[in-house]
């Protein structure tokens, strides 16, 4: 394969973020396996990368892993041995963080099958001992203690993405109001204070993707200044919702039928964004046949 393959496997104390860190792997484009038999580790990510051609793989493994626990450095050594770049990445949180989290939760402990009349800090203070020499052994030790989400997820982010992570897909999608506005809408953008091409009536049935009716509505000055304060306000914004791990950004623009000028905007819109987003930019209309 031309690519290089990148294999992550990510453990630590229960509690402290496994879970999240295995789906922000999936947004920047790993393939991902929780707690996977650890004699099939290496063989399931050879499969996956020379067969299934994903070179880009995430494997989660807790305490109740204790196999892979016990020859975590055999395994490690096979997937390097295989030509993958391999990160051990160990996921810790103090104990009473951990505590705290659990009683929010209320999900049971792992090891709580195997020591089911223990409370949750012994049991934590159990798992901590097992695995302090895997955390030894770790690439990354990260402390998620005072990380709130999305600052959890910036890390990541930071930590896991590479020349190869797909990039931030900036969506703009248009709609109109009578239809109801797009429930996955990030971000919302009424451009009813345009004047309406509905009411000519040689461009009522035309959508804003034909030349006449983007030229009633974009030669006017005051479309014109709500593009040129729509690219200032976004071109900043964009990569910092990157940065905190967004896949797809979409940016909802709005009209009364969605036929005329939210769909003239909007692809103005698009073409004046592509040189400062930080990934693709796409140009959706989802109102467009249904008529003024």
């Amino acid at each position: 394969m031309s690519e290089t393959r990148s294999i992550v496997v990510v453990t630590g104390m229960s509690g402290a973020g496994r879970s999240t860190a295995l789906h922000v792997l999936e947004d920047l484009g790993y393939y991902c396996i929780d707690n996977l038999p650890p004699p099939l580790v290496a063989q399931s990510v050879k499969l996956l990368t020379d067969d299934a051609k994903q070179p880009r793989i995430g494997i989660g493994m807790d305490v109740r892993s204790r196999v892979f626990l016990d020859s975590v450095d055999d395994e490690v050594l096979q997937l390097r041995a295989q030509g993958a770049h391999t990160m051990l990445v160990f996921l810790d949180a103090e104990d009473a963080v951990l505590v705290r989290r659990y009683s929010e939760s209320r999900r049971p402990h792992p090891l709580s099958i195997e020591h089911p009349d223990e409370d949750i800090p012994t049991l934590i203070a159990r798992e901590r001992e097992r695995l302090t020499a895997l955390r030894s052994q770790a690439d990354r030790v990260v402390d998620t203690s005072r990380l709130n989400a999305h600052e959890f997820k910036r890390h990541l982010v930071e930590l896991f993405a590479g020349d190869g992570a797909p990039k931030m897909t900036t969506r703009l999608l248009t709609f109109g109001f009578k239809h109801g506005a797009p429930t996955e809408a990030d971000l919302l953008f009424d451009v009813r204070h345009l004047p309406n091409p509905h009411f000519v009536p040689e461009l009522k049935p035309r959508s804003g993707k034909d030349a006449p009716v983007a030229s009633y509505v974009l030669d006017r000055p005051e479309a014109q200044s709500l593009l040129e304060s729509l690219v200032k306000f976004l071109v900043p914004l964009l990569p910092q919702y990157a940065r905190e791990g967004k896949v797809v950004l979409t940016i909802a623009i709005g009209c009364t039928g969605g036929r005329h000028r939210s769909v003239a905007i909007a692809e103005a819109l698009g073409k004046r964004l592509i040189d400062g987003a930080p990934g693709p930019v796409t140009v959706g209309h989802r109102d467009i046949d249904r008529g003024g």
